[in-house]
C-alpha cells in the first residue's frame, strides 16, 4: 500500500474516501429541515485514551464513533454529519491510518450518519482522533418527556463495569507468551470487545418511539455508572436505589475479577468507560418494556429526595454509593 510521501495529503484523503460510501469533504453538510441540532466533540489521545500495543487501530476509529453517538442520543437527537481530524504521529503512515478511517466508516454508517468530513495533520505527541458531531432532534420523543417521579425504573443497555475489566485484562496480559496471552483473552472475550469495539443499540430512539416509551431522562455512561447515577439524582432531584443483585455481569466477569483481585460490584460502579445508555422509564410502562427490550435491564428505581442515592444488597441493606 503507498505511504504519505506517495499519496500527499490530498491524494491520501482521496484515497480514504474509496468505496466508504461517504462524498469527500472538508465542512459536513446535512439538511436537517426543522427541529433542534445537538452538538457533540470527542477527543481520544495515544497514552491517555488508549495503548496502541494491543488496541487494533480499526477498533480505535469505530470506538470514536460509538463515543460521539453516544452522546448525541443521549440528547434524543439522531445522528447527521461527522467531521474527523485525525493527528498523525511520524510511527504510522497511510496503510494504519487506512485502517482507523475502516473503523471510522463503518460505525458512521451503522449510527446512520449522512455526512463525514476529513482532515489529516502531523502531530508531535503521539495518535489523536478528534472527532465533531451533529444530531436532529425532530421533538417525537424529547417535547414528550414528562417530570421524573419517584418508582420510575432505571434501566441500561449493556453491562456496566465489562469495558473497565477488560481493560485490565488486555494491560495484565500484554507481557504474557502468544499463546497464554490468546488463551486468556479469548476465555474473557466478551470483556474484550466491551473495551476495544463497544456498541450501542444504534435504534435506540426509534425502538423507544415506537414502543411509545419517553424516558424522562437519559444519559451515555462513558465515565462511572456511580457518577452518571449521582448526576440522575442531582438533575431529577430525587434519591435512588440500586439492587446488586439486577446489575447485569458480562460472562466471565467474576472470574476475571477474582483473577484481577477487584470487587465485581465497584468495577461495574467505578470502573469506567462503560459505553452503555441509562435511562429511566416511568414504572407504568414496565410490562411493555419488558416485552419490547428484553436484552436491557432494569438495575433499579427512583426514589424521595430523602432515601439519597444509595445501594442495596441481597439482604436488604442499603449503603450509600
Amino acid at each position: 500500500m503507498e505511504s504519505f510521501k506517495e499519496l500527499g495529503t490530498k491524494g491520501a484523503i482521496a484515497k480514504l474516501y474509496e468505496g466508504s460510501g461517504y462524498k469527500a469533504c472538508s465542512v459536513p453538510v446535512s439538511d436537517c429541515g426543522k427541529g433542534r441540532l445537538a452538538t457533540s466533540c470527542v477527543t481520544m489521545s495515544e497514552g491517555i485514551d488508549f495503548d496502541l500495543s494491543y488496541f487494533p487501530l480499526q477498533h480505535l476509529g469505530y470506538k470514536a464513533v460509538v463515543k460521539v453517538s453516544g452522546e448525541l442520543m443521549s440528547r434524543f437527537a439522531k445522528p447527521l454529519t461527522l467531521s474527523v481530524c485525525i493527528g498523525v504521529s511520524s510511527k504510522l503512515d497511510f496503510p494504519e491510518v487506512s485502517q482507523i478511517w475502516k473503523g471510522i466508516v463503518a460505525a458512521a454508517h451503522k449510527y446512520s450518519y449522512e455526512s463525514v468530513s476529513l482532515k489529516l495533520q502531523p502531530s508531535l505527541t503521539g495518535l489523536s482522533i478528534n472527532l465533531a458531531g451533529s444530531a436532529y432532534d425532530d421533538l417525537s420523543l424529547s417535547s414528550r418527556r414528562a417530570p421524573a417521579s419517584s418508582m420510575d425504573l432505571i434501566c441500561v443497555t449493556s453491562n456496566p463495569g465489562a469495558s473497565f475489566l477488560g481493560d485490565q485484562i488486555l494491560r495484565t496480559s500484554a507481557s504474557m507468551d502468544e499463546k497464554k496471552r490468546s488463551d486468556r483473552l479469548g476465555r474473557y472475550k466478551q470483556l474484550v470487545q466491551a473495551c476495544l469495539k463497544p456498541e450501542l443499540p444504534a435504534n435506540l430512539l426509534d425502538s423507544l418511539a415506537d414502543s411509545e416509551i419517553v424516558p424522562s431522562f437519559m444519559y451515555y455512561c462513558t465515565d462511572s455508572l456511580r457518577s452518571v447515577l449521582h448526576s440522575l439524582s442531582e438533575e431529577s432531584g430525587l434519591g435512588l436505589k440500586i439492587y446488586v443483585d439486577k446489575l447485569p455481569f458480562a460472562s466471565g466477569s467474576i472470574d476475571a475479577s477474582k483473577e484481577l483481585g477487584v470487587d465485581p460490584v465497584q468495577a461495574a460502579l467505578k470502573g469506567g468507560d462503560d459505553n452503555i445508555m441509562l435511562f429511566t422509564i416511568p414504572i407504568s410502562q414496565f410490562d411493555v418494556f419488558r416485552h419490547d427490550f428484553q436484552d436491557w435491564d432494569v438495575i433499579g428505581h427512583l426514589a424521595k429526595p430523602e432515601t439519597g442515592a444509595v445501594l442495596v444488597t441481597p439482604d436488604s441493606l442499603e449503603h450509600e454509593l
